[in-house]
């Protein structure tokens, strides 16, 4: 028997916050905290509600984790992320030193790797994850976006 818990599954968990992001007229990027095989954030892109460049779904993600957690670190943790974190996420998820990053669509223009940025030396990194899904959304909102201009 398979275990239920897989990447796949949270990335699902993930993507279902990407699309309330959607709904909101935010770009579709949603994320989601696992501990234990359990999920103790989950989140989505707020920026264009909260007014607030920095809110991005993992920023609101790391400070959910850290105050269910009691604290500042996500050792033990994995993010789950529909789209690579830029290098303003990326530099957040350092300080947490988040133990495992899990993403599904690359950012060939503004993701952490192609900028440069780094993230903690202990944090694995799986991406790739739902990719195809992830993409299809974002592509999604943003013809829906040109055509309404």
């Amino acid at each position: 028997m398979e275990p239920i818990f897989t990447d796949e599954y949270f990335m699902r968990k993930a993507l279902q916050e990407a699309e309330i992001a959607f709904e909101k007229g935010e770009v579709p990027v949603g994320a989601v905290v696992v501990v234990d095989n359990r999920v103790i954030a989950r989140t989505h892109n707020l920026t264009e509600v909260l007014h607030d460049v920095t809110a991005h779904a993992e920023m609101q993600g790391i400070t959910s984790a850290a105050n269910f957690l009691g604290g500042k670190y996500l050792v033990n943790c994995t993010l789950y992320v529909t789209l690579e974190p830029c290098q303003m996420c990326a530099g957040a998820l350092y300080w947490s030193q988040l133990s495992r990053l899990v993403y599904g669509a690359s950012d060939a223009h503004r993701g952490y790797q192609v900028m440069g940025t780094k993230l903690h030396p202990k944090t694995e990194v799986k991406s790739g994850v739902m990719a195809d899904e992830a993409s299809a959304l974002m592509q999604r909102f943003f013809a829906e976006r040109r055509n309404k201009k």
